[in-house]
């Protein structure tokens, strides 16, 4: 919890980064949004080991990311999750059941399609960033969403993964047209572009290189959200600035 004044409210700013919303507040918390089913939550290094809850306690090391309330380390995510439960009121989760049993009819499509993950697609970033955990939470997902947007939670899997191989330096050029569409459509830049010029371009690694106002002014952040994918511009060299 930070505690601010009585009154008092943390200023914050929005801004589009690739195709994510980014909410950044003042008090060095980052929201990313990828404006469907994908939430991050960043924190400036100072929070570094001084935080605790749901997201883990932000310390470099995820064998203690399950600590209770009551400071207590447990292997169990039901034990984990009932200890932050608000409301006392509230009934303790007894079982989480396996979607892809619930609806068995979806298990082969959400292995079959998953399994890009641990394909050759990705294979510059398998020994980076271990596969085996993005591809069960995508068979998870992918089952889960028996009731509509079944595509749009697998698309939200895999970006994870991808996204994850960005930050370990291994981009992926995963939105293919022949792998994808119509699953996961390709993110079509050229909206932006003006008549008859090309300046937006789908970056799948996000673009550390143009400059805005904010950056030509030092206003930056020591949170980085410069990998995220999107649509990005290229300007010219006599208009450098976006």
């Amino acid at each position: 919890v930070i505690q601010l004044e009585e009154g008092h409210h943390a200023a914050y700013t929005t801004r589009e980064v690739g195709q994510y919303l980014v909410v950044e507040a003042s008090t060095g918390v980052i929201v990313i949004w990828d404006k469907k089913t994908t939430v991050f939550i960043k924190l400036a290094p100072s929070y570094k080991g001084s935080v605790c809850g749901l997201c883990g306690n932000f310390d470099d090391r995820t064998s203690n990311d399950f600590t209770t309330r009551d400071h207590m380390v447990v292997s169990g995510e039901l034990d984990f999750g009932n200890s932050w439960k608000e409301a006392s009121t509230c009934p303790d989760v007894t079982a989480t059941p396996d979607p892809c049993s619930v609806n068995p009819h979806r298990r082969s499509w959400a292995e079959k399609q998953c399994s890009i993950i641990k394909s050759s697609v990705f294979a510059v970033c398998h020994s980076k960033v271990d596969p085996t955990v993005f591809y069960e939470a995508c068979v998870h997902d992918s089952c889960s969403c028996d009731s509509g947007g079944d595509c749009e939670c697998f698309c939200s899997a895999v970006a994870s993964y991808a996204q994850e191989c960005t930050k370990a330096e291994a981009c992926v050029f995963w939105r293919t047209p022949d792998l994808f569409q119509p699953l996961c459509p390709s993110i079509f830049c050229d909206y932006y572009n003006p008549p008859d010029e090309c300046e937006w371009h789908y970056e799948p690694c996000g673009n550390r290189s143009f400059e805005t106002c904010r950056t030509i002014n030092g206003i930056h952040s020591n949170i980085s959200v410069s990998y995220l994918e999107g649509c990005y511009p290229r300007c010219p060299k006599d208009r450098p600035i976006y």
